[in-house]
């Protein structure tokens, strides 16, 4: 699907539950209020809905949550994706810390990739924004994942209780000796994120050139996302960023979200949307809301211009509306 400014719209991201494991301090802390309990859709539903954006033209699938290795039966509902016709790609976003127990699983339903959030190497740190000993199981996952040749991505959000950048380097030197690309992602102010802005990646990349003199970008396309990637000379893996504030991508945005509830949200900044729960009650069009929501895609989001959106502006915390 072409949007009105001329976008190619092709990648859903799909919530499949707003539960998660962990507490990390910008998307649910510890003491935050718990999200209503909400309705998920059923397995069929979501596969609906994919069934109908792949008639509109969608081709890859990003399984988010919350953490969706919680959700019971979610790796053979990827097998179920992976046999939609028109879909190229399905991969999946986790917090590594269930994935070693379902990676066979994955494998046997032919996932296409997987991204593992993972904001610090330093254990204590790790905790600090997790507010779980995380670290052990989450790099067991990396290790048993790379063993199993998948296509493995590690997001880092810098941001925790101290709002410093450190730690970029332990990271990047995952990349050293892995075929994997390290991705770090700026803080946008949604939910708790609002108090952890920091630094953008424009800093961070001037690190990296200090300290990598012969880093280079990388033309090589590594996925459906808005990354931009970087080659460091010896290593085996890359570096992306993913600068929403400093490097505004929204003129190339190809993506829409779907979260656990069934609202199709067109961007992550507004709250507008079309819900498509009443529409797979009634038995409905599918197709004629998802071209609804492309539809009213907005331009750009407004996350610089906070002062003069009002009522528009999202709300709710990330795990509300998938990560």
């Amino acid at each position: 699907m072409i949007d009105q400014y001329g976008r190619t719209i092709d990648y859903m991201r799909v919530s499949i539950t707003n539960r998660c494991n962990l507490r990390c301090v910008y998307c649910m802390p510890p003491g935050s209020p718990t999200l209503p309990a909400g309705e998920p859709l059923s397995y069929p539903e979501i596969l609906s809905v994919c069934e109908a954006a792949a008639a509109c033209g969608l081709r890859f699938i990003k399984i988010t949550g919350g953490e969706p290795l919680l959700r019971a039966g979610c790796s053979a509902f990827i097998g179920e994706l992976k046999k939609t016709a028109g879909i190229e790609k399905v991969t999946l976003t986790t917090n590594g810390v269930l994935l070693t127990k379902h990676l066979d699983a994955l494998l046997e339903a032919g996932i296409d990739g997987v991204n593992i959030s993972l904001d610090s190497l330093n254990r204590e740190r790790l905790k600090g924004i997790t507010s779980f000993d995380v670290l052990e199981p989450v790099m067991e996952a990396i290790n048993e994942s790379l063993k199993q040749h998948i296509n493995l991505k590690i997001n880092a959000v810098l941001a925790g209780a101290d709002q410093e950048m450190v730690g970029w380097k332990e990271l990047v030197e995952l990349a050293r000796d892995a075929p994997l690309s390290v991705r770090f992602i700026e803080m946008m102010p949604i939910g708790y994120g609002k108090q952890f802005m920091g630094s953008g990646n424009d800093l961070l990349l001037d690190y990296l050139r200090a300290e990598y003199p012969g880093i280079k970008g990388d033309t090589l396309r590594h996925g459906q996302g808005p990354a931009v990637y970087y080659t460091i000379p010896g290593f085996k893996g890359n570096v992306g960023f993913i600068s929403a504030m400093s490097s505004r991508f929204c003129s190339v945005c190809n993506r829409i979200r779907l979260t656990a509830e069934g609202f199709l949200k067109p961007c992550l900044c507004y709250k507008e949307g079309i819900d498509l729960k009443p529409t797979l009650q009634t038995g409905g069009d599918l197709r004629r809301g998802i071209e609804q929501a492309i539809a009213m895609k907005p331009y750009s989001h407004c996350f610089d211009d906070l002062q003069t959106t009002g009522e528009r502006l999202e709300q709710e915390p990330m795990i509300a509306i998938g990560g």
